[in-house]
């Protein structure tokens, strides 16, 4: 009995000792929840997220990064009802979008990508597309793989009398902003009758959701030609075209010609598009994707420990999470890039103080 009753003493002061430890866990700069973030948003930047955020917690003591791939309207959306710490997009926030944001937000680049036109043809041939086909094939005005125009740009290439299926995004979409911006740049037709959107009413075709639902499509889709980050195309051993840039170069999706579109001054506020760029050996269709925060991270109860965890984590993202953009196939941020992004990060206040020093 004496036993008994030591025993249940001895788990008593234990189960008051744990009780203390999670008081200390609940409250002030231990607190586990502040270690824990949320975002949302970009497919085409999901894969070098998930690296970063993974590679920044084993350095940083637990930091644990919960990022949902639900493509750019929809992280554009969570942090608008404040959701989420932090929404990315590969479509920089717009006039109209900043207005319509419930508090400030900043927005800055974290890496560049390249949106390739893959196709599913036998014998996965290399293509050669010109603006105008791509604009056409898109349009619907373009129907057949052997058609003319198409055969005059890629001589001795055996193509097939197959109808063309164009597969395209279902959600809203930064790849598809990035898409459709490149192709309202280059063609008249598809300006004035589609335009430029997250979401365009597209004239023809089966969507997918996320990158990885449009590689999906074509992949499972004789005859298909759809558009995907460069790394989804890579990973799935898919067949994608040359595109004949601004210079009048026919140009392979690649981290240098993708790097090329890039060298250029970058606005303060990091919102500009690099498409169809002007350099000799660019690919066309390359764009910055964005980290999208609000500027004034005192809200709805937030810490100032969870507020500087997340400033912190995106600064290690522009610095020393660059490494990891190589081997997945994103062009690191240039120097005036990174500048322009430290300038940003600087600006972001917890009760109107500068959370990083």
């Amino acid at each position: 009995m004496k036993n008994t009753t030591l025993k249940l003493k001895h788990l008593a002061v234990v189960a008051v000792v744990g009780l203390g430890l999670v008081a200390c866990n609940s409250t002030g700069g231990d607190n586990a929840a502040d270690k824990q973030l949320l975002g949302a948003g970009s497919t085409f930047g999901y894969p070098i997220y998930s690296k970063m955020f993974s590679d920044y917690s084993a350095a940083n003591a637990g930091t644990q990064t919960n990022y949902q791939s639900i493509g750019s309207g929809g992280g554009i959306k969570q942090l608008m009802s404040k959701t989420v710490d932090f929404g990315a997009s590969d479509a920089f926030l717009s006039d109209d979008d900043m207005t319509k944001a419930p508090a400030p937000v900043v927005q800055f680049p974290t890496c560049l990508g390249a949106v390739v036109v893959s196709y599913n043809l036998p014998g996965s041939p290399e293509l050669k597309l010109t603006p105008d086909l791509l604009a056409g094939i898109f349009l619907g005005t373009i129907t057949k793989w052997n058609d003319d125009k198409i055969k005059a740009e890629n001589a001795g290439v055996d193509l097939p009398a197959t109808d063309i299926t164009v597969a395209h995004r279902s959600d809203g979409s930064g790849t598809s902003y990035i898409f459709t911006d490149y192709l309202s740049k280059v063609n008249a037709d598809w300006k004035s009758k589609v335009g430029v959107g997250k979401s365009p009413n597209w004239p023809v075709g089966l969507g997918g959701k996320g990158n990885e639902g449009v590689a999906g499509v074509i992949k499972q889709t004789p005859g298909a030609i759809g558009y995907v980050e460069l790394t989804y195309a890579l990973q799935n051993q898919m067949s994608f075209a040359s595109l004949k840039n601004a210079a009048g170069n026919f140009v392979k999706p690649s981290l240098e010609s993708t790097s090329l579109c890039a060298n250029g001054d970058i606005p303060a506020d990091t919102r500009i598009s690099i498409a169809n760029s002007t350099v000799d050996q660019a690919y066309p269709i390359s764009s910055f994707t964005w980290i999208l925060l609000y500027k004034e991270q005192k809200y709805d109860n937030r810490s100032k420990e969870k507020a500087t965890n997340l400033v912190k984590e995106l600064w290690w993202m522009i610095h020393d999470g660059q490494k990891d953009c190589n081997a997945l196939n994103y062009a690191p941020l240039p120097t005036k890039a990174v500048a322009a992004a430290e300038a940003v990060l600087k600006s972001v206040t917890y009760d109107n103080q500068p959370i990083l020093q």
